[in-house]
């Protein structure tokens, strides 16, 4: 089922039903996912959007759905998931502890850069206050809402150095954030392509319903495992290429992935083997 929630701009704001009150929000920027969880006493927030406003925005849109208090959830500290957690304060901001770090040591630049690069926005990024996660962990953490029981699951590192992974295991949903894309290839300027696959597939020993990836439509295993194979391709092409001293461009017709896309995650790939990253 869609519930429709009331915008900030009193535009209608669709939310799908996943699950048992579990809500998927698509919204049209990069296709990105918000997730919202709701329990008896309270309700989890799964990423925050990419401004202070559109933070805001969400929290409107979700104040159609439940007035329980919230607690709020970062994927990794990507802009578009986490620039937004300042309108959830005082609420408890959960993520990795190198998501904190990152949007510590990151976030002003990231800010700055993005007003330099859309003008017309440039407003809404300086304005924006960096907020990082207030609670943080190294592996693991459980939420009670009250009768619903959520996991918070750092598999290794991805997409990221901070992915989290928000497992709902009362109606088997998996919050994958980017460690899954649809609709798109996966994004590996910061990512980790040697780990990425073992990443994956420790979470999908616990895939048994519906994931939602960082954007894109909700998927289902059989995706994960297609992507999965995908990426151990990468993984197994870069190491064979860098022990033989090819090049990315020796690889990049083998990828799976278009050029640009490929050149990128070789990159990555090949300063991992070289002990840059």
């Amino acid at each position: 089922m869609s519930v429709q929630g009331a915008g900030s701009a009193g535009a209608a704001r669709m939310w799908r039903e996943v699950a048992d009150k579990v809500f998927v929000r698509r919204f049209a920027d990069f296709n990105l996912n918000i997730g919202l969880i709701v329990g008896a006493e309270s309700a989890l927030v799964v990423d925050t959007r990419g401004s202070e406003r559109q933070g805001r925005e969400v929290l409107g849109e979700i104040r159609g759905l439940t007035h329980l208090p919230l607690v709020a959830a970062n994927t990794h500290h990507h802009y578009d998931h986490a620039f937004g957690n300042f309108a959830f304060l005082p609420a408890e901001i959960w993520g990795h502890e190198q998501c904190a770090a990152r949007l510590r040591a990151d976030g002003l630049t990231t800010k700055l850069e993005l007003a330099a690069a859309m003008p017309a926005l440039a407003q809404e990024y300086t304005d924006t206050r960096i907020t990082p996660p207030n609670k943080t962990f190294r592996d693991s953490a459980s939420l009670d809402l009250g009768g619903r029981l959520v996991h918070l699951t750092h598999f290794g590192r991805g997409h990221t150095d901070n992915d989290v992974v928000v497992v709902v295991p009362d109606v088997h949903v998996i919050l994958a954030g980017d460690l899954v894309e649809q609709g798109g290839p996966p994004s590996f300027e910061d990512s980790y392509p040697l780990d990425w696959p073992g990443t994956l597939g420790r979470m999908l020993d616990l895939a048994e319903g519906s994931i939602v990836p960082g954007h894109g439509e909700v998927v289902d295993r059989s995706f994960v495992e297609a992507q999965l194979a995908d990426l151990s391709a990468l993984a197994q092409l870069a190491r064979r290429v860098h022990f033989d001293g090819g090049s990315a461009d020796d690889a990049l017709p083998l990828l799976p992935f278009p050029a640009p896309t490929a050149r990128v995650a070789l990159q990555r790939a090949f300063a991992q083997l070289a002990g840059e990253l």
